[in-house]
C-alpha cells in the first residue's frame, strides 16, 4: 500500500519543476544554443529535460517573442540556433529577480 507522501510527492515535485523550466530554459540561451546541445547543457546543469518538453517550449517562447532563432547550414546537418531577444533578456532579468526574491522568502519561511 502507499502511503500519501509517496504517492503525492512525484506529481509535486512535477509541479515545482514546471515552474522552473522556462527560467532554467532562459539561462541558457544568452547565447545561441541548438536544441540538443540546449539539453545537454541543461542536463550538466542538473535540469534535463524531454525533447517533447523542450522544443514545444522552444517555439511557444519563440512565438511570443522572447527568443530568435536561426538555421545555420554550415555544419554537417542544418541546425536551429536559439537566442533571447532583447525581449527575451530582459524577460531572463525580471525572472532572475523575482526567482532569487522566492528563494529569499522560502529560505526565510523554511528556517
Amino acid at each position: 500500500m502507499v502511503n500519501a507522501v509517496d504517492a503525492a510527492l512525484p506529481k509535486l515535485e512535477a509541479e515545482l519543476r514546471r515552474g522552473v523550466v522556462v527560467l532554467a530554459v532562459l539561462s541558457q540561451l544568452r547565447t545561441p544554443q541548438y536544441g540538443y546541445s540546449l539539453r545537454q547543457a541543461l542536463d550538466a546543469g542538473g535540469m534535463p529535460i524531454e525533447e517533447g518538453t523542450l522544443y514545444p517550449l522552444l517555439r511557444r517562447l519563440e512565438s511570443q517573442g522572447v527568443l530568435e532563432s536561426s538555421w545555420r547550414t554550415d555544419a554537417s546537418s542544418p541546425r536551429r540556433y536559439y537566442r533571447l531577444s532583447p525581449d527575451g533578456e530582459r524577460l531572463y532579468d525580471e525572472l532572475r529577480e523575482t526567482w532569487r526574491r522566492q528563494v529569499d522568502v522560502m529560505d526565510k519561511l523554511l528556517d
